[in-house]
């Protein structure tokens, strides 16, 4: 650029140093806002979606104690038969993704059997587990055209087509967020309609 610049001045009276001066500013500036703009796409599209739709593993305490016992040993996963335990990618902590790999509800929980801390407590029965709670979007919900998978796989019998409204209907006394429904809606549909919201984020809302 420089060098064009000069050849200019050489062979045009008319065009000085204050003019030469200008053009380079100029030049600088849009390069500068050119890099500028490259920083603020890049790391967006390199950095790493953080989800929070993850629910903690069966029989976690409230979130606040939970993250005061948890260690985050892993113990809980090793023992998951069916690998539904993984682990938040920021602090470590034992979570489970249902659209992933849900909860089976394991008849002996190996989970809490496994935890050390309490950070997982013994729970009476499986339908005592509270991991989250189903809610079906009617909009793109297809029930109404037959499809009835979501229901055929709950474990607690939580979920019940209506007749009369043409709507899959979900009974919060017996939901307890295993995510069964949202990987089963998500291999035989389109669009998944039925999301599990974590415990966690319903409890924020009521409190």
């Amino acid at each position: 650029m420089a060098s064009c610049k000069v050849a200019l001045v050489a062979n045009d009276p008319s065009y000085g140093r204050r003019d030469f001066l200008k053009d380079s500013v100029v030049s600088v500036a849009k390069t500068a806002q050119e890099f500028s703009k490259q920083q603020d796409v890049v790391p967006e599209q390199l950095a790493p979606r953080v989800r929070t739709d993850w629910l903690r593993p069966p029989g976690a305490v409230d979130e606040t104690l939970f993250l005061e016992r948890c260690t985050k040993c892993g113990d809980c996963a090793k023992v998951c038969p069916h690998g539904s335990i993984t682990f938040h990618q920021q602090d470590g902590t034992p979570v489970i993704f249902a659209d992933q790999m849900p909860c089976y509800l394991c008849e002996d929980v190996p989970c809490i059997a496994a935890c050390a801390t309490e950070a997982l407590f013994p729970v009476g029965s499986l339908d005592q587990v509270r991991m989250g709670l189903a809610v079906v979007s009617h909009r793109i919900c297809t029930a109404g055209q037959g499809c009835h998978a979501c229901a055929s796989k709950c474990p607690t019998d939580a979920l019940s087509m209506d007749f009369n409204t043409q709507r899959m209907g979900v009974m919060t006394e017996r939901c307890v967020g295993c995510g069964l429904c949202e990987q089963v809606c998500q291999t035989v549909n389109d669009q998944v309609a039925i999301r599990v919201t974590p415990f966690r984020l319903l409890a924020q809302s009521f409190s």
